[in-house]
């Protein structure tokens, strides 16, 4: 049975702006008056079921948006361990070599919490439970979670995850069935 999965990722907040490593920081007022603002302009597609990563930032955006989105821990943000909370550029001043295998090993996790390969994984065994659900399942997710799914679903070296960029309040939609997604490229929910 062919399932829809629409991904959208949350509006901006502080931690966003200043690129730090998320830390569960909530949205923020501009945040949550964007998002309302693509609900009030009908901007969210219907759907049969609604879940949404357990953050601040992805209630806060669901909740802005008018969704009754219920917390699926398996959908949480990327587990960056003792560098949460923190900016990167201040982490990169500090651990210049830490960042760099980051950055480059897949299976690197220097931050003692989850490696990128952990992340891909995650994300595709969360994508491959909504297959044969049939349907269409809204999730609003962190955009890490929507790049590792992307990964996942369309078999790209997990390098690729770098190469994929998820605006604030986009849309990525995927269907599937039978191990085979095919995507629709992310576009701005209005």
């Amino acid at each position: 049975m062919p399932v829809r999965v629409m991904l959208i990722s949350p509006a901006v907040n502080a931690a966003s702006r200043e690129a730090r490593f998320e830390g569960d920081a909530p949205l923020d007022a501009a945040g949550a008056r964007r998002a309302a603002a693509v609900a009030a302009a009908g901007g969210v597609p219907g759907t049969d079921r609604q879940v949404r990563g357990p953050s601040q930032r992805c209630r806060g955006t669901a909740e802005a948006l008018g969704l009754d989105a219920r917390a699926e821990p398996v959908l949480a943000d990327w587990d960056m361990g003792r560098w949460r909370g923190r900016r990167l550029d201040d982490v990169g001043a500090e651990e210049q070599d830490a960042v760099s295998a980051w950055l480059t090993d897949p299976s690197a996790a220097p931050h003692g919490g989850e490696s990128l390969l952990a992340l891909v994984t995650r994300a595709g065994r969360a994508l491959e439970s909504m297959e044969g659900t049939g349907g269409r399942l809204l999730a609003v997710v962190e955009p890490a979670v929507v790049r590792a799914a992307l990964v996942h679903a369309l078999k790209l070296p997990a390098e690729a995850f770098w190469r994929l960029d998820v605006a604030p309040l986009s849309l990525t939609e995927l269907s599937g069935r039978s191990g085979r997604w095919n995507l629709r490229c992310g576009r701005p929910l209005s």
